[in-house]
């Protein structure tokens, strides 16, 4: 009893000090973006699939952030997402108020095109992605080129962005490596734009975007028959497009098999989220978990699914792993894509 009696004063004054103290990491989590503002950059121009993508995510990711903090978007499109994120991974504070929407050729950025990389896509805090990809070939109605195989003997002239995007990489490769005869025109804003080019005759088709994408954007000229899917791109097959051809299947070795299949597993991580390295681990946990929680809320793929985008959730460490992966493919292997791709 009278230990107990000692005891007593003593309990009595932790359970006043721990009642001071945050309850828990949760706690300091809410504490630190109540009131707070997150700038998501995003890695593609306005109106982009990408950008449509990236701003449904944020209509719903501060609900599940401790504190909500309010969350605004910035468009830095442009060098495939490799100037936007250089600049998050040296320059934006680690504070996890800063988040990136690449485009998915970014983790192989450093080893398909080093110049003016600087950031190590192992090193990034991977949230997620909303999906995994399959891309698409398509062609106005008037082309020359209506099914894959007249590839292989007529030009054919698409649209695109930037070297590091699927709109050059793809179909450049795919002419070194495959024979394919690609023509690409690029520097177009988006991938909006490339459609009004497509319009005025100014190109002929797209060699790869995400077949999401065109069905967000332009569902209208699929139902038309403005614009056929000649060729689909990715480790696996659309259940929308079973009897497409893969350009995956028109590879003849070993080699050329290898070769591809490096260039198309950035669509496997989809459309990835990133924050730069250094997020102190429990905003690091609190943002992932958000993100998790994002692509599995049942109003968020609704909304998804209205805007034609694909849910088809990848968590962060996955996207991880997929990253340090395709970081580890053989030299050789590499070089063959890189020397394909000096054509861009």
């Amino acid at each position: 009893m009278r230990l107990k009696a000692r005891l007593a004063p003593t309990l009595l004054a932790l359970a006043l000090c721990c009642a001071h103290a945050p309850a828990s990491a949760q706690d300091a989590v809410e504490s630190f973006y109540k009131d707070k503002q997150i700038r998501l950059v995003v890695g593609s121009a306005a109106g982009s699939g990408y950008d449509i993508g990236a701003r449904l995510v944020a209509r719903y990711l501060s609900n599940y952030i401790p504190g909500h903090p309010t969350i605004v978007i910035q468009n830095q499109p442009g060098a495939g997402s490799v100037a936007m994120t250089n600049t998050l991974y040296n320059v934006a504070p680690r504070d996890g108020l800063t988040l990136g929407a690449p485009i998915n050729g970014m983790p192989t950025a450093p080893l398909l095109e080093p110049e003016g990389v600087r950031f190590d896509p192992t090193k990034l805090l991977w949230l997620g992605s909303v999906n995994r990809e399959v891309q698409a070939t398509y062609v106005w109605h008037t082309a020359p080129v209506q099914k894959l195989a007249d590839l292989f003997d007529k030009e054919l002239v698409v649209g695109a962005t930037a070297p590091g995007t699927t709109q050059v990489d793809f179909p450049v490769a795919a002419r070194g490596i495959l024979g394919l005869k690609f023509k690409v025109i690029s520097g177009y804003e988006g991938t909006a734009q490339i459609h009004k080019a497509m319009e005025m005759g100014e190109v002929q088709g797209v060699g790869s975007t995400a077949y999401a994408s065109l069905r967000s954007l332009a569902q209208n000229w699929l139902d038309e028959g403005k614009v056929k899917v000649i060729a689909q791109w990715g480790l696996r097959r659309h259940p929308l497009l079973p009897d497409t051809p893969a350009i995956l299947d028109l590879a003849k070795t070993e080699a050329d098999r290898q070769a591809m299949t490096l260039l198309m597993a950035r669509l496997e991580y989809g459309r990835p989220f990133f924050a730069p390295p250094g997020v102190p681990p429990d905003r690091a946990a609190a943002l992932t978990a958000a993100f998790d929680k994002v692509v599995h809320d049942p109003a968020f793929v609704e909304e998804a699914t209205k805007l034609k985008l694909e849910v088809e959730p990848v968590t962060g460490a996955e996207v991880a792993a997929l990253v340090s992966g395709v970081n580890a493919t053989p030299p050789e292997v590499v070089a063959r894509v890189r020397e394909a791709l000096k054509g861009r």
